[in-house]
């Protein structure tokens, strides 16, 4: 059900994406919202947005009073973006290019504070020019339905159109968590400047927390940055790199007594102490120990979503870019196995059945370039497997709700090869 906005309603009040944007990005009570009306007595309107393309199938807030900033929110990276969605954003910001007077078919959200009141102390956007200098910052913004597991986007710009960064919003335990991480993994990075064959990731440009809410600033992508073909081959070099971050490859060691053995059997022990299919995750756990204990491998760091619509291509250079999901301390070759998963699973569509045969079949054709041996590969495979259903179990225990594409088959999946 969506709510229904009238001239002057408040979006917050709404139960779809909209609504749910608003939310997060306009959290103090004390903000005035209104679509399609003016601010109220004893206010001062502090931003305006074109609502595109209506109030019901809202897919973007376009800032109005800078038209070089509005046309920039729609073009920035439009080569990143799929053929029809490029090409609507370049319709799009054709018009933002006119101003108010090009975007004048949509409706108009109207953001206002009372007067008097600091705007720091209520905007996001205030407080996030303050942070990155002093200079008037405008956002635009995605909208998306809602999602648990999803983070609401501002993309700040100057009014002159340049790009400033990507401010995510962790507004629930699942997001709050993901945003913490990547600001804590983009800190660390700053160390793999001029790492050979490391892809090059974004700075973090600051991170706050504000009303409930954390906060990460992302440095924006390289202008010219061109994303990968979903069809290129794996990039060994650039996954070693990530894995050892510089350092010479690490000794062998084996599974059993691993800390990355304790932190799964640890996370298991917190899933079955919450819910009933935690139990399951305990006895996969107990299984790969079994299975594959004695079996030495190479641990190092992974980036956590390798697929290839986080990479881009940039001056001969690899770029990547959401770091949310990175580690230390797993077998070298998860993101080989991620990627191979993720492209069954997201680009094809297929089960985790399929998804996870697809690692088998990846890790079988590129796996002996990580100097992974048949061993190690099944290894891999099958860490990798209960690695991404614990992820699974901590996103909905963090409030994100079941990846019903994951949750339970992933784990009969996992049940199934050990039982063969």
């Amino acid at each position: 059900m969506t709510t229904t906005v009238g001239p002057a309603t408040d979006p917050r009040a709404r139960v779809d994406g909209l609504g749910w944007v608003s939310r997060a990005v306009f959290p103090d009570e004390r903000v005035n919202l209104t679509v399609g009306g003016l601010a109220p007595a004893g206010h001062r309107t502090v931003a305006r947005y074109a609502v595109v393309p209506s109030v019901a199938r809202a897919r973007f807030l376009v800032p109005l009073g800078a038209a070089r900033a509005g046309a920039a929110s729609l073009l920035a990276y439009n080569a990143l973006r799929p053929p029809k969605v490029r090409a609507l954003r370049a319709v799009l910001g054709g018009l933002a290019r006119l101003g108010a007077v090009g975007l004048a078919p949509f409706p108009t959200l109207t953001v206002s504070v009372p007067a008097g009141a600091a705007a720091a102390e209520l905007l996001l956007t205030e407080r996030l020019a303050a942070d990155l200098g002093g200079t008037p910052l405008l956002a635009a913004c995605g909208v998306r339905p809602p999602d648990p597991n999803g983070k609401p986007t501002l993309q700040l710009f100057t009014a002159d159109g340049r790009p400033r960064g990507y401010a995510k919003i962790g507004w629930n335990d699942a997001t709050r968590a993901l945003v913490t991480a990547e600001a804590a993994a983009l800190r660390a990075l700053r160390a793999v400047a001029g790492v050979a064959d490391h892809p090059t990731p974004p700075r973090l440009l600051a991170e706050t927390a504000w009303g409930g809410q954390v906060v990460a600033v992302i440095e924006p992508l390289p202008p010219a940055v061109r994303g990968v073909p979903v069809d290129d081959p794996p990039r060994i070099a650039a996954l070693l790199a990530v894995a050892r971050r510089g350092d010479s490859p690490g000794p062998p060691r084996a599974l059993a007594g691993s800390t990355f053995l304790s932190r799964l059997a640890g996370q298991a022990d917190r899933a079955a102490a919450a819910e009933e299919t935690g139990a399951r995750a305990v006895a996969a756990v107990a299984a790969l120990a079994r299975r594959h204990g004695d079996t030495s491998v190479e641990f190092g760091h992974w980036h956590g979503d390798w697929v290839p619509w986080n990479l881009g291509r940039h001056d001969g250079r690899l770029v990547a870019w959401d770091w949310e999901h990175s580690g230390a301390d797993v077998p070298v070759g998860f993101d080989l196995a991620h990627d191979a998963f993720q492209r069954a699973l997201v680009l094809r569509g297929e089960s985790a059945a399929v998804a996870a045969a697809a690692v088998d079949a990846y890790l079988g054709r590129h796996g002996d370039r990580l100097g992974l041996g048949a061993p190690q590969r099944r290894l891999v495979a099958d860490a990798y497997l209960v690695e991404m259903w614990l992820r699974t179990w901590r996103l909905a225990d963090a409030g994100a709700g079941w990846n019903t594409a994951l949750h339970p088959a992933l784990l009969d999946v996992i049940e199934k090869r050990h039982s063969g």
